[in-house]
C-alpha cells in the first residue's frame, strides 16, 4: 500500500468527492437519490465522500437537513471512516457542534474552512482549529482564501499543524508552488489537491489526495486521473488532463455548484436545480459548460 492509498488509518486520502445534493423540482433535498449517488461512487472507484462542502450547497441546509446528509452519507458508503463531513460554520462553536454531530454519525474525519464570516488573525483560527479538533476527529483545513478572506499560509498551516490542530491541508489557492513550502515547513502534513484544475500539479509535487468536484459526473474517468497522476505516470496522466481540463476548471469558478449539476445531467446523472441564492446557468456561460461536458462524453470519459 503506498501513502497515496486510502485507508482507514488516514481516511483524508486518496479520491475523495466533495458530493452535489439532489434536489427535487420543489428544491427539496431528494435523500434516496442522495444515498443513491454516494453508493455510485464508492463503487464506481472514489475512495470516499466529502458531503456539506460548498458544492453540497450547505450554505442552503436547514440544520436537520444538513444533519440528515452526513447521517445518509455515512450509511451509504459502506464504511463510516470514508465519510468527511464538511464542519463550516460562522464560528468554532457551530463547527464544534458539526463536528460532534460527524463524530456521532460515525465519520472518519472533517474538513474545516476558517472563520467564514470573519476576516480571522492568526490567534483567532489557531483557537478556532484547535475548538474543533477537540471533537476527536481527524480535521483537514481547507485554505480558500477567496471565499474566507482568511488565507492558511504555509507558515500558518505549519502552527496548526503544530498546534496538533490538523492532519491535511485542502489547498484550493491555486498556487501550486505552496505545496513546496508546505513539505518544507510540514513535512508530516499531507497535502490534499482542493482545485480539480491543478489536480495533475499538485500530484506531482506530492498530495496524497483529492478533494474533487467533477467525478460527480465523470467517477471512472477522473479516479484513472487521479491514481496515474499519484503515481507519476504521466504517460496516463497528461493526455487525461488535457482532454478535461476545459471541464475541470469550471470547479474554480463562481458557477461551480451550478456548472457541475449541468454536466452530470449531460453525462446521464441527475444533477438537477440549485437553490437560491444561485440561479440555473444562462447564456455563454452556460454554453461553454455544455460544451465542454458534451467533448468529455465524446471523447469516452465517464
Amino acid at each position: 500500500m503506498t501513502s497515496h492509498s486510502w485507508s482507514s488509518a488516514h481516511p483524508w486520502r486518496g479520491i475523495m468527492v466533495a458530493t452535489a445534493l439532489p434536489l427535487r423540482d420543489d428544491l427539496s433535498v431528494d435523500f434516496d437519490a442522495y444515498a443513491e449517488h454516494v453508493a455510485w461512487l464508492i463503487a464506481g472507484g472514489c475512495d470516499g465522500v466529502v458531503p456539506n462542502g460548498s458544492l453540497g450547497e450547505y450554505q442552503t441546509l436547514t440544520n436537520d437537513e444538513r444533519a440528515r446528509v452526513v447521517r445518509v452519507a455515512v450509511d451509504a458508503a459502506g464504511d463510516g471512516a470514508r465519510v468527511m463531513p464538511g464542519v463550516a460554520a460562522y464560528g468554532s462553536t457551530g463547527a464544534r457542534r458539526w463536528a460532534d454531530q460527524a463524530a456521532e454519525a460515525g465519520a472518519g474525519s472533517v474538513l474545516l474552512l476558517p472563520p467564514n464570516a470573519y476576516r480571522a488573525d492568526d490567534r483567532a483560527v489557531r483557537a478556532h482549529y484547535a475548538e474543533v479538533a477537540r471533537a476527536g476527529l481527524p480535521v483537514v483545513a481547507y485554505n480558500n482564501p477567496y471565499d474566507t478572506r482568511v488565507d492558511l499560509t504555509p507558515e500558518l498551516l505549519a502552527r496548526l499543524h503544530g498546534d496538533g490542530s490538523i492532519v491535511a491541508v485542502k489547498e484550493f489557492s491555486g498556487d501550486v508552488r505552496r505545496a513546496y513550502q508546505i513539505a518544507e515547513l510540514t513535512p508530516d502534513l499531507d497535502l490534499l489537491a482542493g482545485a480539480d484544475d491543478v489536480l495533475l500539479e499538485l500530484a506531482v509535487a506530492g498530495a496524497v489526495g483529492w478533494i474533487a468536484g467533477y467525478p460527480n459526473a465523470f467517477p471512472a474517468t477522473c479516479t484513472e486521473l487521479y491514481h496515474a497522476a499519484a503515481a507519476g505516470d504521466l504517460d496516463i496522466a497528461l493526455p487525461l488532463y488535457k482532454s478535461l481540463h476545459s471541464l475541470l476548471r469550471w470547479d474554480s469558478k463562481a458557477e461551480f455548484v451550478q456548472s457541475i449539476k449541468l454536466s452530470m445531467d449531460i453525462a446521464g446523472r441527475r444533477g438537477g436545480p440549485v437553490r437560491p441564492p444561485r440561479f440555473p446557468l444562462t447564456g455563454a456561460v452556460e454554453a461553454a459548460v455544455r460544451a465542454a461536458t458534451e467533448k468529455a462524453v465524446a471523447d469516452g470519459h465517464h
